[in-house]
């Protein structure tokens, strides 16, 4: 466990590495790993133990009904643990899911899960992939507590992280959800230089990004920068004008055969081999309230480099396009967020937000997919 001295300290004084150790730090062991995030208070909500656990649980294909998928699969490790090749993420027998699989970096900050915030804690968040039936397949708790129970390996891993034997539900939510929170990456060169008074932490080009980012690209206005932490999300539900149906269906489709490489297929051609298109209102499919139509949460900016592509459908591709996106106001519709509004920027701004958010890149973020690899028995990808 992390000390109790360290979980208040106004800088989180959590990190993965941390917890590996297998008990209380002094505050000065703990990695930079935390600089720029809040006091990570669920810190004391979880082992060790639990924590490895839950890692193993993770990587382990043999969770989903036909024993081809894991969690790592959708989050990737070595990708920002997200997927980076796919608009959105391919489920169980090769199904396409509807949105973007957001990366569990710092995913122990968010106070709703999901794009459309349907999940209020990771222990309910875990079991929706699990039982997804494009997802892992499962059909519902006690076949997956029946099917982890029937491997060996895990009879004592459990006992260990919960003082018993017990294979239940309960724990198996209890360990996801303890090496998802455990995921904490800070200590950015952004966190050097903002939160830790570095001054050759940033160049001069990412510090005017930062300087546009919160000035006149009004950034910050949803991924939010307080005095002592920065989790670059406000954790509200915005409509950008992205998932609304066109007025106009297109006949061409563009296609992506390869990074950089594009090309235009008939719109008929791809509906013939693909499934039907499902809908998806964002906010209001919980809510049920009109004006939350093709509302998403705000995804933090951490580690944002590293998971693209972005937004809930994965529609854009690079940080260059978020930019210009967001530099032409989003997409015109009757609930758009009144923030989004045309920035006007020029290209040199622009080229200055991306270089800025490319030191977002948390301090550890390699050892973490290292780790991950590792519980799954196989070298890392890089």
């Amino acid at each position: 466990m992390i000390s109790a001295a360290c979980a208040a300290q106004s800088v989180a004084a959590v990190a993965t590495l941390a917890f590996l150790t297998g008990g209380p730090l002094a505050c000065e062991q703990v990695p930079i790993a935390g600089l720029g995030l809040p006091a990570a208070t669920f810190a004391s909500d979880f082992t060790t133990a639990q924590v490895e656990l839950g890692r193993k649980l993770f990587m382990d294909r043999r969770l989903s009904r036909n024993g081809t998928m894991s969690c790592g699969m959708c989050h990737v490790p070595e990708q920002g643990f997200t997927v980076n090749e796919v608009a959105t993420s391919v489920g169980i027998e090769g199904r396409s899911l509807r949105r973007n699989a957001p990366s569990v970096l710092n995913v122990g900050y968010n106070e709703s899960l999901f794009h459309d915030g349907r999940a209020r804690s990771l222990e309910e968040q875990v079991w929706g992939p699990l039982l997804a039936a494009d997802e892992m397949g499962n059909a519902d708790r006690q076949s997956v507590v029946a099917r982890v129970a029937a491997l060996s390996e895990y009879v004592e891993l459990f006992g260990r992280a919960f003082n018993d034997q017990a294979i239940s539900a309960e724990h198996i939510g209890t360990a996801l959800a303890a090496y998802e929170r455990s995921l904490v990456s800070g200590g950015s060169r952004f966190d050097r230089w903002y939160f830790g008074r570095e001054t050759d932490a940033l160049t001069a080009q990412e510090q005017r990004g930062f300087a546009l980012f919160r000035g006149k690209a009004r950034c910050s206005s949803c991924h939010t920068v307080a005095d002592t932490y920065a989790l670059f999300t406000d954790g509200e539900f915005h409509n950008l004008g992205v998932g609304v149906p066109p007025a106009t269906q297109t006949s061409e489709v563009e296609v992506v055969l390869a990074p950089g490489v594009v090309t235009r297929m008939p719109a008929s051609v791809i509906q013939s081999v693909s499934s039907p298109v499902q809908s998806d209102l964002g906010r209001f499919e919980v809510t049920g309230d009109p004006g939350d139509r093709f509302a998403y949460r705000t995804p933090s900016l951490r580690n944002v480099a590293l998971t693209a592509p972005y937004l809930h459908d994965g529609s854009l591709t690079t940080l260059r396009e978020v930019v210009d996106f967001h530099d032409r106001g989003g997409n015109a519709n009757a609930n758009l967020d009144p923030l989004m509004l045309p920035l006007h920027l020029s290209e040199q701004d622009k080229r200055d937000l991306v270089a800025f958010m490319g030191a977002l890149t948390g301090a550890n973020v390699e050892e973490l997919a290292r780790q991950a690899r590792a519980v799954a028995g196989m070298p890392s990808l890089r």
